[in-house]
């Protein structure tokens, strides 16, 4: 078994919710981790994961959305210190790129807030800053509801690239 999921499993509740919300902000999703434990290996605890996203509600996704930063930006006010260094790492790209890119995307994200209500989640690993972009500005076309739904599953992505993180520290 994984030393980190090992020493999780053991942990006391305190603990073990402090993991998972840094891998992802929803309290009822690190709640039901939390309580699904022991997991016995990283690919149960990826399964996991999973399967308790997919019976989260809008109010659950909204509150995870609220612990990331703005793509282009550092900091998010309801993020763990954990969750904000490995939101810098995944936006990493985004510090070279192009002055009017960065430009583009800040506008991007103030219209996207506008009209969808809370912020672009995009899963940010391995993409530039001008895809980040491209992305944003494909999907800001979308209705409320679809767009939810990407959102959240942006957030699975990113949730199940933190659980990795966490297993391998």
């Amino acid at each position: 078994m994984n030393a980190r999921l090992a020493a999780w499993n053991a942990a006391d509740e305190a603990a073990a919710f402090d993991a998972m919300i840094a891998c992802c902000g929803s309290r009822r999703w690190a709640t039901v981790m939390v309580s699904e434990r022991p997991i016995e290996s990283p690919e149960k605890l990826s399964a996991t994961a999973d399967r308790i996203w997919s019976t989260m509600e809008v109010p659950d996704w909204m509150e995870a959305f609220l612990c990331h930063p703005r793509i282009g930006e550092r900091t998010a006010a309801h993020a763990t210190a954990k969750s904000k260094q490995w939101s810098r790492q995944e936006q990493s790209s985004s510090a070279a790129a192009d002055a009017g890119v960065l430009e583009l995307l800040a506008k991007g994200n103030a219209d996207y807030e506008e009209r969808f209500g809370f912020t672009y989640i995009v899963c940010a690993t391995a993409k530039n800053a001008e895809e980040m972009l491209a992305i944003l500005q494909r999907r800001i076309s979308n209705d409320r509801e679809s767009e939810l739904r990407e959102a959240a599953e942006q957030q699975r992505q990113i949730t199940q690239i933190r659980l990795r993180k966490w297993l391998e520290e």
